[in-house]
Protein backbone atom coordinates (compact mmCIF):
# COMPACT_ATOMS: atom_id res chain seq x y z
CA UNK A 1 0.00 0.00 0.00
CA UNK A 2 3.08 2.18 1.04
CA UNK A 3 4.70 1.56 -2.34
CA UNK A 4 1.53 2.67 -4.61
CA UNK A 5 0.75 5.63 -2.42
CA UNK A 6 4.41 6.48 -2.90
CA UNK A 7 4.35 5.70 -6.82
CA UNK A 8 1.16 7.91 -6.65
CA UNK A 9 2.77 11.05 -5.41
CA UNK A 10 5.58 10.28 -7.65
CA UNK A 11 3.21 10.37 -10.80
CA UNK A 12 1.95 13.69 -9.13
CA UNK A 13 4.95 15.24 -9.07
CA UNK A 14 6.29 14.74 -12.28
CA UNK A 15 2.62 15.85 -13.61
CA UNK A 16 2.38 19.23 -11.67
CA UNK A 17 6.29 19.58 -12.60
CA UNK A 18 4.98 19.42 -16.24
CA UNK A 19 2.51 21.71 -16.06
CA UNK A 20 5.33 24.17 -14.06
CA UNK A 21 7.41 23.84 -17.28
CA UNK A 22 4.43 24.22 -19.37
CA UNK A 23 2.83 27.21 -17.89
CA UNK A 24 5.95 29.21 -17.01
CA UNK A 25 7.23 28.54 -20.81
CA UNK A 26 4.00 29.45 -21.97
CA UNK A 27 3.69 32.68 -19.99
CA UNK A 28 7.05 33.87 -20.50
CA UNK A 29 7.09 33.14 -24.37
CA UNK A 30 3.83 35.82 -24.38
CA UNK A 31 5.61 38.32 -22.55
CA UNK A 32 9.04 38.53 -24.56
CA UNK A 33 6.45 38.35 -27.46
CA UNK A 34 3.87 40.70 -26.18
CA UNK A 35 3.09 43.19 -28.72
CA UNK A 36 2.98 39.51 -31.49
CA UNK A 37 0.94 38.13 -28.43
CA UNK A 38 -1.36 41.04 -28.01
CA UNK A 39 -2.16 41.25 -32.17
CA UNK A 40 -3.04 37.86 -31.86
CA UNK A 41 -5.35 37.86 -29.24
CA UNK A 42 -7.01 40.93 -31.42
CA UNK A 43 -7.29 38.66 -33.88
CA UNK A 44 -9.08 35.70 -32.43
CA UNK A 45 -12.50 34.82 -33.04
CA UNK A 46 -13.12 34.31 -29.79
CA UNK A 47 -11.49 36.89 -27.87
CA UNK A 48 -11.36 39.98 -30.04
CA UNK A 49 -13.29 42.11 -28.24
CA UNK A 50 -11.66 41.19 -24.85
CA UNK A 51 -8.02 41.05 -25.79
CA UNK A 52 -7.62 44.46 -24.17
CA UNK A 53 -7.54 42.34 -20.76
CA UNK A 54 -6.97 39.07 -21.45
CA UNK A 55 -3.50 39.77 -22.80
CA UNK A 56 -2.33 40.14 -19.41
CA UNK A 57 -5.28 37.89 -17.76
CA UNK A 58 -3.55 34.83 -19.51
CA UNK A 59 0.35 34.66 -18.91
CA UNK A 60 -1.15 36.14 -15.33
CA UNK A 61 -3.06 32.51 -14.80
CA UNK A 62 -0.63 30.73 -16.39
CA UNK A 63 2.49 31.89 -13.51
CA UNK A 64 -0.27 31.51 -10.92
CA UNK A 65 -1.22 27.73 -10.95
CA UNK A 66 2.84 27.21 -11.71
CA UNK A 67 3.04 29.22 -8.62
CA UNK A 68 0.60 27.00 -6.92
CA UNK A 69 2.05 23.62 -7.84
CA UNK A 70 5.30 24.43 -6.28
CA UNK A 71 3.46 24.94 -3.01
CA UNK A 72 2.45 22.09 -1.04
CA UNK A 73 -0.15 23.32 0.75
CA UNK A 74 -2.11 24.75 -2.50
CA UNK A 75 -1.43 21.88 -4.92
CA UNK A 76 -4.77 20.47 -4.81
CA UNK A 77 -5.93 23.93 -5.81
CA UNK A 78 -3.13 24.25 -8.52
CA UNK A 79 -4.39 20.86 -10.13
CA UNK A 80 -7.67 21.21 -10.43
CA UNK A 81 -6.86 25.33 -11.90
CA UNK A 82 -4.22 23.42 -14.36
CA UNK A 83 -7.00 21.24 -15.18
CA UNK A 84 -10.09 23.79 -15.36
CA UNK A 85 -7.26 26.06 -17.82
CA UNK A 86 -6.32 23.23 -20.09
CA UNK A 87 -10.06 22.67 -20.66
CA UNK A 88 -10.55 26.06 -21.70
CA UNK A 89 -7.96 26.05 -24.29
CA UNK A 90 -9.28 22.45 -25.94
CA UNK A 91 -12.73 24.55 -26.10
CA UNK A 92 -11.09 27.26 -27.32
CA UNK A 93 -9.19 25.09 -30.25
CA UNK A 94 -12.20 23.25 -30.71
CA UNK A 95 -14.53 26.50 -31.14
CA UNK A 96 -12.11 28.07 -33.58
CA UNK A 97 -12.28 24.90 -35.59
CA UNK A 98 -15.36 24.02 -36.18
CA UNK A 99 -18.25 26.81 -35.12
CA UNK A 100 -15.49 30.77 -35.93
CA UNK A 101 -16.03 32.56 -39.18
CA UNK A 102 -12.18 32.11 -39.25
CA UNK A 103 -8.94 29.87 -37.85
CA UNK A 104 -6.61 32.28 -36.57
CA UNK A 105 -2.79 32.25 -36.14
CA UNK A 106 -1.73 30.20 -32.75
CA UNK A 107 -0.42 31.69 -29.16
CA UNK A 108 3.40 31.51 -29.72
CA UNK A 109 6.46 30.01 -28.54
CA UNK A 110 6.80 26.48 -29.51
CA UNK A 111 3.13 25.56 -29.61
CA UNK A 112 2.87 27.87 -32.67
CA UNK A 113 4.80 25.33 -35.01
CA UNK A 114 1.84 22.76 -34.11
CA UNK A 115 -1.32 22.93 -36.55
CA UNK A 116 -4.62 23.44 -34.25
CA UNK A 117 -5.65 19.87 -34.58
CA UNK A 118 -2.16 19.09 -33.34
CA UNK A 119 -2.64 21.47 -30.46
CA UNK A 120 -5.48 20.20 -29.86
CA UNK A 121 -4.33 16.69 -29.19
CA UNK A 122 -1.92 18.38 -27.21
CA UNK A 123 -4.09 20.18 -24.59
CA UNK A 124 -6.09 17.04 -24.59
CA UNK A 125 -3.22 14.60 -23.07
CA UNK A 126 -2.54 17.50 -20.64
CA UNK A 127 -5.98 17.39 -19.59
CA UNK A 128 -5.99 13.82 -19.23
CA UNK A 129 -2.63 13.89 -17.18
CA UNK A 130 -4.24 16.74 -15.13
CA UNK A 131 -7.46 14.19 -14.45
CA UNK A 132 -5.07 11.99 -13.39
CA UNK A 133 -2.91 13.81 -11.23
CA UNK A 134 -6.65 14.89 -9.60
CA UNK A 135 -7.79 11.31 -8.96
CA UNK A 136 -4.09 10.06 -7.58
CA UNK A 137 -3.80 13.19 -5.81
CA UNK A 138 -7.04 12.73 -3.83
CA UNK A 139 -6.62 8.43 -3.78
CA UNK A 140 -3.69 9.14 -1.95
CA UNK A 141 -4.73 11.95 0.63
CA UNK A 142 -7.51 9.68 1.48
CA UNK A 143 -7.54 7.43 4.37
CA UNK A 144 -11.24 6.96 5.59
CA UNK A 145 -13.49 6.93 2.46
CA UNK A 146 -11.47 6.93 -0.54
CA UNK A 147 -14.64 5.77 -2.61
CA UNK A 148 -16.24 9.37 -1.19
CA UNK A 149 -13.37 11.06 -1.94
CA UNK A 150 -12.92 9.26 -5.38
CA UNK A 151 -16.96 10.44 -6.05
CA UNK A 152 -16.07 13.88 -4.74
CA UNK A 153 -13.01 14.35 -7.54
CA UNK A 154 -15.36 13.40 -10.37
CA UNK A 155 -18.14 15.82 -9.64
CA UNK A 156 -15.39 18.32 -8.83
CA UNK A 157 -13.60 17.57 -12.51
CA UNK A 158 -17.11 17.47 -13.66
CA UNK A 159 -17.98 20.94 -12.57
CA UNK A 160 -14.63 22.15 -13.61
CA UNK A 161 -15.00 20.92 -17.38
CA UNK A 162 -18.79 22.61 -17.41
CA UNK A 163 -17.80 25.53 -16.18
CA UNK A 164 -14.88 26.17 -18.23
CA UNK A 165 -16.45 25.14 -21.03
CA UNK A 166 -19.72 27.13 -20.49
CA UNK A 167 -16.61 30.38 -20.09
CA UNK A 168 -15.51 30.00 -23.58
CA UNK A 169 -18.90 29.27 -25.14
CA UNK A 170 -19.90 32.58 -23.28
CA UNK A 171 -17.11 34.47 -24.31
CA UNK A 172 -17.32 33.24 -28.20
CA UNK A 173 -20.76 34.97 -28.17
CA UNK A 174 -20.35 38.33 -26.61
CA UNK A 175 -17.45 38.63 -28.45
CA UNK A 176 -18.76 37.41 -32.16
CA UNK A 177 -21.43 39.79 -31.08
CA UNK A 178 -19.29 42.74 -30.12
CA UNK A 179 -16.91 42.31 -33.06
CA UNK A 180 -19.88 41.80 -35.59
CA UNK A 181 -22.08 44.94 -34.16
CA UNK A 182 -20.32 47.52 -32.08
CA UNK A 183 -16.33 46.49 -33.12
CA UNK A 184 -14.22 48.48 -30.73
CA UNK A 185 -11.89 49.27 -34.01
CA UNK A 186 -10.13 45.86 -33.69
CA UNK A 187 -9.80 44.26 -37.22
CA UNK A 188 -10.00 40.46 -38.30
CA UNK A 189 -7.36 39.00 -41.10
CA UNK A 190 -8.31 35.35 -41.68
CA UNK A 191 -5.91 33.70 -43.51
CA UNK A 192 -5.77 34.44 -47.37
CA UNK A 193 -9.61 35.08 -47.95
CA UNK A 194 -7.99 35.99 -51.67
CA UNK A 195 -5.41 34.72 -53.90
CA UNK A 196 -3.44 36.71 -56.78
CA UNK A 197 -5.14 35.36 -59.47
CA UNK A 198 -3.85 37.04 -62.50
CA UNK A 199 -2.00 40.23 -63.24
CA UNK A 200 -1.47 42.24 -66.51
CA UNK A 201 0.83 45.58 -67.19
CA UNK A 202 -1.86 48.22 -68.87
CA UNK A 203 1.56 50.30 -69.63
CA UNK A 204 -0.41 53.52 -68.31
CA UNK A 205 -1.43 54.85 -64.82
CA UNK A 206 -4.75 56.12 -66.28
CA UNK A 207 -7.08 53.72 -66.44
CA UNK A 208 -9.77 53.17 -64.52
CA UNK A 209 -12.84 50.68 -63.99
CA UNK A 210 -15.81 51.00 -65.89
CA UNK A 211 -17.40 47.74 -64.81
CA UNK A 212 -17.92 44.36 -64.79
CA UNK A 213 -20.58 42.26 -67.04
CA UNK A 214 -21.39 39.42 -69.13
CA UNK A 215 -18.06 37.45 -68.46
CA UNK A 216 -15.61 40.49 -68.81
CA UNK A 217 -13.99 43.31 -67.01
CA UNK A 218 -14.04 46.68 -68.49
CA UNK A 219 -11.55 50.14 -67.94
CA UNK A 220 -11.81 53.48 -69.20
CA UNK A 221 -9.43 55.98 -69.89
CA UNK A 222 -9.03 59.41 -68.08
CA UNK A 223 -6.88 60.79 -70.62
CA UNK A 224 -8.47 58.76 -74.24
CA UNK A 225 -12.10 58.56 -72.92
CA UNK A 226 -14.06 56.98 -75.02
CA UNK A 227 -11.05 53.82 -75.69
CA UNK A 228 -12.31 51.09 -73.46
CA UNK A 229 -10.37 48.30 -72.63
CA UNK A 230 -11.51 44.64 -71.65
CA UNK A 231 -10.39 41.36 -70.16
CA UNK A 232 -11.68 38.24 -69.23
CA UNK A 233 -12.01 36.94 -65.80
CA UNK A 234 -8.33 35.54 -66.05
CA UNK A 235 -6.67 38.30 -67.32
CA UNK A 236 -5.64 36.39 -70.24
CA UNK A 237 -7.64 37.80 -73.61
CA UNK A 238 -7.98 41.22 -73.46
CA UNK A 239 -9.66 43.47 -76.01
CA UNK A 240 -10.40 47.47 -77.36
CA UNK A 241 -13.34 49.33 -78.62
CA UNK A 242 -14.09 53.14 -79.22
CA UNK A 243 -17.06 55.01 -78.45
CA UNK A 244 -19.00 56.45 -81.69
CA UNK A 245 -20.70 59.87 -80.14
CA UNK A 246 -24.01 60.11 -82.50
CA UNK A 247 -25.66 63.06 -80.61
CA UNK A 248 -23.99 66.09 -81.85
CA UNK A 249 -21.29 68.77 -80.33
CA UNK A 250 -21.34 68.42 -77.11
CA UNK A 251 -18.86 70.85 -74.55
CA UNK A 252 -17.89 67.29 -73.02
CA UNK A 253 -15.46 68.27 -70.27
CA UNK A 254 -15.37 65.32 -68.05
CA UNK A 255 -16.38 62.07 -69.71
CA UNK A 256 -16.68 58.53 -67.55
CA UNK A 257 -17.87 55.39 -69.06
CA UNK A 258 -20.20 52.73 -67.35
CA UNK A 259 -20.83 49.33 -68.37
CA UNK A 260 -24.05 48.31 -67.13
CA UNK A 261 -25.32 44.57 -68.76
CA UNK A 262 -25.04 44.41 -72.32
CA UNK A 263 -24.93 48.34 -72.35
CA UNK A 264 -22.33 50.90 -72.32
CA UNK A 265 -23.22 54.66 -70.91
CA UNK A 266 -21.21 57.63 -70.81
CA UNK A 267 -21.63 60.48 -68.28
CA UNK A 268 -20.12 64.44 -68.07
CA UNK A 269 -22.06 65.72 -65.27
CA UNK A 270 -20.67 69.36 -66.61
CA UNK A 271 -22.79 69.30 -69.91
CA UNK A 272 -24.57 66.92 -68.27
CA UNK A 273 -24.99 64.34 -70.17
CA UNK A 274 -26.11 60.77 -69.82
CA UNK A 275 -25.95 58.58 -72.76
CA UNK A 276 -26.18 54.50 -73.51
CA UNK A 277 -25.26 52.44 -76.28
CA UNK A 278 -25.02 48.65 -77.01
CA UNK A 279 -21.52 46.81 -76.30
CA UNK A 280 -21.97 45.22 -79.52
CA UNK A 281 -21.14 48.34 -81.66
CA UNK A 282 -20.44 50.75 -78.98
CA UNK A 283 -22.75 53.75 -80.27
CA UNK A 284 -24.02 56.20 -77.93
CA UNK A 285 -27.30 56.97 -79.63
CA UNK A 286 -29.53 57.03 -76.53
CA UNK A 287 -29.55 59.81 -74.93
CA UNK A 288 -31.60 60.54 -71.14
CA UNK A 289 -32.97 63.76 -71.81
CA UNK A 290 -33.25 66.53 -69.12
CA UNK A 291 -30.34 64.88 -67.41
CA UNK A 292 -30.05 67.62 -64.63
CA UNK A 293 -26.26 68.76 -63.22
CA UNK A 294 -24.13 66.25 -61.43
CA UNK A 295 -21.10 65.23 -59.53
CA UNK A 296 -21.21 62.05 -59.40
CA UNK A 297 -23.68 59.23 -61.28
CA UNK A 298 -24.42 55.72 -60.91
CA UNK A 299 -26.85 53.61 -63.57
CA UNK A 300 -28.96 52.03 -62.14
CA UNK A 301 -31.31 50.14 -65.03
CA UNK A 302 -31.86 51.64 -68.96
CA UNK A 303 -33.90 54.01 -67.69
CA UNK A 304 -32.85 55.80 -64.19
CA UNK A 305 -29.54 57.43 -62.95
CA UNK A 306 -28.47 57.54 -58.90
CA UNK A 307 -26.65 61.02 -58.79
CA UNK A 308 -25.24 63.39 -56.60
CA UNK A 309 -25.10 67.17 -57.21
CA UNK A 310 -24.14 70.27 -55.71
CA UNK A 311 -26.05 72.65 -58.07
CA UNK A 312 -28.30 73.93 -55.28
CA UNK A 313 -28.50 75.96 -52.60
CA UNK A 314 -24.86 76.86 -51.03
CA UNK A 315 -23.70 74.32 -53.19
CA UNK A 316 -24.82 72.11 -50.19
CA UNK A 317 -24.37 68.41 -51.79
CA UNK A 318 -27.23 66.23 -52.29
CA UNK A 319 -28.51 62.72 -53.67
CA UNK A 320 -31.15 62.43 -56.61
CA UNK A 321 -32.62 59.69 -58.92
CA UNK A 322 -33.44 61.02 -62.22
CA UNK A 323 -35.89 58.68 -64.64
CA UNK A 324 -35.39 58.95 -68.07
CA UNK A 325 -39.20 57.32 -68.70
CA UNK A 326 -41.92 59.15 -71.39
CA UNK A 327 -41.80 62.23 -68.98
CA UNK A 328 -38.55 62.49 -67.28
CA UNK A 329 -38.89 63.19 -63.67
CA UNK A 330 -36.13 64.11 -61.13
CA UNK A 331 -36.05 63.57 -57.77
CA UNK A 332 -34.21 64.60 -54.91
CA UNK A 333 -33.47 63.12 -51.65
CA UNK A 334 -32.73 65.97 -49.38
CA UNK A 335 -32.80 63.87 -45.85
CA UNK A 336 -30.04 61.53 -47.19
CA UNK A 337 -26.80 63.54 -46.39
CA UNK A 338 -26.25 65.12 -43.25
CA UNK A 339 -23.61 68.48 -42.78
CA UNK A 340 -21.74 68.70 -40.22
CA UNK A 341 -20.27 71.35 -41.12
CA UNK A 342 -20.69 73.04 -44.59
CA UNK A 343 -22.80 70.64 -46.41
CA UNK A 344 -20.20 70.45 -49.15
CA UNK A 345 -17.22 69.02 -47.64
CA UNK A 346 -17.93 67.12 -44.92
CA UNK A 347 -20.42 65.24 -47.20
CA UNK A 348 -18.26 64.43 -49.84
CA UNK A 349 -18.42 61.28 -50.31
CA UNK A 350 -18.84 57.66 -52.85
CA UNK A 351 -21.97 57.35 -54.41
CA UNK A 352 -22.58 53.33 -54.93
CA UNK A 353 -25.38 50.77 -56.15
CA UNK A 354 -25.91 47.14 -55.45
CA UNK A 355 -28.05 46.17 -58.55
CA UNK A 356 -28.11 42.45 -57.18
CA UNK A 357 -29.99 43.77 -53.95
CA UNK A 358 -30.96 47.17 -55.47
CA UNK A 359 -29.72 49.50 -52.87
CA UNK A 360 -28.06 52.55 -52.73
CA UNK A 361 -25.12 53.17 -50.69
CA UNK A 362 -23.01 56.07 -50.07
CA UNK A 363 -19.86 56.19 -47.94
CA UNK A 364 -18.51 59.60 -46.47
CA UNK A 365 -14.73 60.41 -46.57
CA UNK A 366 -13.91 61.95 -43.96
CA UNK A 367 -16.20 60.25 -41.33
CA UNK A 368 -16.89 56.61 -40.12
CA UNK A 369 -20.51 56.24 -41.50
CA UNK A 370 -22.37 55.06 -44.96
CA UNK A 371 -25.94 55.70 -45.71
CA UNK A 372 -28.35 52.25 -47.50
CA UNK A 373 -31.20 53.52 -49.18
CA UNK A 374 -34.11 51.45 -51.00
CA UNK A 375 -33.83 51.87 -55.29
CA UNK A 376 -36.25 54.61 -54.33
CA UNK A 377 -34.28 56.61 -52.20
CA UNK A 378 -36.21 55.95 -48.73
CA UNK A 379 -33.44 55.38 -45.83
CA UNK A 380 -32.99 51.97 -44.94
CA UNK A 381 -30.77 52.71 -42.24
CA UNK A 382 -27.45 54.39 -41.20
CA UNK A 383 -24.11 52.45 -40.83
CA UNK A 384 -20.73 53.21 -39.87
CA UNK A 385 -17.20 51.50 -40.33
CA UNK A 386 -15.26 50.41 -37.21
CA UNK A 387 -12.95 53.36 -36.99
CA UNK A 388 -13.49 55.63 -34.23
CA UNK A 389 -14.11 59.32 -36.52
CA UNK A 390 -17.92 60.15 -36.53
CA UNK A 391 -16.73 63.87 -36.62
CA UNK A 392 -15.21 64.90 -40.23
CA UNK A 393 -11.70 66.31 -39.24
CA UNK A 394 -11.85 69.28 -42.08
CA UNK A 395 -11.08 72.52 -41.87
CA UNK A 396 -12.77 75.18 -44.05
CA UNK A 397 -12.05 78.16 -45.44
CA UNK A 398 -14.78 80.78 -47.17
CA UNK A 399 -13.46 83.45 -50.10
CA UNK A 400 -14.91 86.16 -52.01
CA UNK A 401 -17.81 87.12 -48.70
CA UNK A 402 -18.45 83.59 -48.34
CA UNK A 403 -19.20 82.87 -52.14
CA UNK A 404 -16.42 79.96 -52.20
CA UNK A 405 -14.93 77.81 -50.28
CA UNK A 406 -11.64 75.67 -49.76
CA UNK A 407 -10.03 73.07 -47.65
CA UNK A 408 -8.12 75.38 -45.03
CA UNK A 409 -5.67 72.25 -43.98
CA UNK A 410 -5.03 68.67 -45.33
CA UNK A 411 -8.46 66.23 -44.16
CA UNK A 412 -8.31 63.35 -42.46
CA UNK A 413 -9.70 60.89 -45.04
CA UNK A 414 -11.20 58.14 -43.00
CA UNK A 415 -12.26 56.13 -46.01
CA UNK A 416 -10.17 56.30 -49.16
CA UNK A 417 -12.62 54.12 -51.82
CA UNK A 418 -14.96 51.45 -51.74
CA UNK A 419 -17.19 49.30 -54.18
CA UNK A 420 -20.04 46.90 -53.47
CA UNK A 421 -21.32 43.52 -54.75
CA UNK A 422 -24.33 42.14 -53.43
CA UNK A 423 -24.50 42.30 -49.66
CA UNK A 424 -21.03 42.75 -49.19
CA UNK A 425 -19.56 45.89 -48.97
CA UNK A 426 -15.31 46.89 -49.41
CA UNK A 427 -13.76 49.76 -47.86
CA UNK A 428 -10.43 50.74 -48.34
CA UNK A 429 -9.96 52.21 -44.67
CA UNK A 430 -7.13 54.80 -44.20
CA UNK A 431 -7.17 54.48 -40.36
CA UNK A 432 -4.70 52.45 -38.19
CA UNK A 433 -6.99 49.79 -35.87
CA UNK A 434 -6.01 48.19 -32.59
CA UNK A 435 -3.38 45.84 -32.16
CA UNK A 436 -2.17 46.47 -36.18
CA UNK A 437 1.50 46.70 -37.14
CA UNK A 438 2.88 49.74 -38.87
CA UNK A 439 4.76 47.19 -41.42
CA UNK A 440 1.59 45.64 -42.56
CA UNK A 441 -0.27 49.11 -43.15
CA UNK A 442 3.15 50.08 -45.13
CA UNK A 443 3.36 46.91 -47.38
CA UNK A 444 -0.50 46.41 -47.99
CA UNK A 445 -3.93 48.01 -48.17
CA UNK A 446 -6.51 47.33 -45.51
CA UNK A 447 -10.27 46.60 -47.12
CA UNK A 448 -12.80 46.08 -44.32
CA UNK A 449 -15.50 44.13 -45.58
CA UNK A 450 -19.30 44.98 -44.64
CA UNK A 451 -22.36 42.63 -44.39
CA UNK A 452 -24.96 45.79 -45.35
CA UNK A 453 -28.20 43.11 -44.87
CA UNK A 454 -26.72 41.81 -41.51
CA UNK A 455 -25.44 45.75 -40.37
CA UNK A 456 -21.97 43.73 -39.71
CA UNK A 457 -18.75 44.27 -39.73
CA UNK A 458 -17.27 40.81 -41.11
CA UNK A 459 -13.60 40.50 -41.33
CA UNK A 460 -10.69 42.92 -43.52
CA UNK A 461 -8.35 41.80 -46.03
CA UNK A 462 -4.95 43.14 -46.98
CA UNK A 463 -3.85 43.74 -50.51
CA UNK A 464 -0.19 43.92 -50.69
CA UNK A 465 1.89 46.33 -52.71
CA UNK A 466 3.50 46.03 -56.04
CA UNK A 467 6.87 47.11 -55.60
CA UNK A 468 5.90 50.59 -54.11
CA UNK A 469 3.09 51.16 -55.54
CA UNK A 470 -0.44 50.74 -53.52
CA UNK A 471 -4.12 50.22 -54.43
CA UNK A 472 -5.31 52.76 -56.05
CA UNK A 473 -8.74 51.81 -57.54
CA UNK A 474 -10.59 48.47 -57.14
CA UNK A 475 -13.90 46.54 -57.99
CA UNK A 476 -15.76 43.10 -57.00
CA UNK A 477 -17.70 40.25 -58.42
CA UNK A 478 -19.18 37.24 -56.93
CA UNK A 479 -15.51 35.68 -57.31
CA UNK A 480 -12.68 38.00 -57.63
CA UNK A 481 -11.49 41.49 -56.48
CA UNK A 482 -10.11 43.46 -59.31
CA UNK A 483 -7.56 46.32 -59.06
CA UNK A 484 -5.15 48.58 -60.25
CA UNK A 485 -1.52 48.71 -58.12
CA UNK A 486 0.33 51.22 -60.27
CA UNK A 487 0.54 50.38 -64.20
CA UNK A 488 -0.80 46.85 -62.85
CA UNK A 489 -4.45 45.17 -63.65
CA UNK A 490 -4.48 42.43 -60.76
CA UNK A 491 -7.28 39.84 -60.05
CA UNK A 492 -7.11 38.25 -56.78
CA UNK A 493 -9.88 35.08 -56.61
CA UNK A 494 -12.20 34.76 -53.45
CA UNK A 495 -11.95 31.71 -51.24
CA UNK A 496 -14.38 30.25 -49.57
CA UNK A 497 -14.26 32.71 -46.55
CA UNK A 498 -15.75 35.43 -48.59
CA UNK A 499 -17.95 33.54 -51.14
CA UNK A 500 -20.36 32.30 -48.51
CA UNK A 501 -20.97 35.66 -46.84
CA UNK A 502 -22.07 36.80 -50.27
CA UNK A 503 -26.23 36.17 -50.59
CA UNK A 504 -27.64 34.00 -53.88
CA UNK A 505 -30.78 35.91 -53.59
CA UNK A 506 -31.19 37.64 -57.12
CA UNK A 507 -27.41 37.59 -57.73
CA UNK A 508 -25.80 38.63 -61.12
CA UNK A 509 -22.44 38.95 -62.07
CA UNK A 510 -22.38 42.51 -62.79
Amino acid sequence: MKLRSSLSNLLVEIICLLFVLLFVYAAISKLLDFEHFRVQLGQSPLLSAFAGWIVWLVPGVELLIALLLLIPKYKKAGIYAAFALMIMFSAYIFIVLHYSSFVPCSCGGILEKMSWNTHLLFNILFVVLAAAAILMHDGSAAKKNPKGTFRTAIIGMSFSVIMSIAVMVILFLSSEEIMHHENPFIRRFPNHPAMLAGQQDLHFNSYYFAGFSEGRIYLGNYTNPLHVLSFDPELKKRSTAEVTLETGNKPFKMIRIAVNGSYFYLKDGTVPIVVGGDTKDWKADKEFKGMPYFTHAEIMDSTKVLFRTNNGKNRINTLGIFSADKYPKTVYKKVLLQKQIDGVFDTDGLLMYSAQMHKIIYLYYYRNEFIIADKNGKLDYRGHTIDTTSKAKIKVAYLKNHTESTMAAPPLVVNANAAVFGNLLFVHSKIRGKYESDILREQAVILDIYDINKKAYLFSCPVYNIGDQKLSSFIVTATHLYGIIGNELVAYEFKDIIKKEIQNVGLKDN
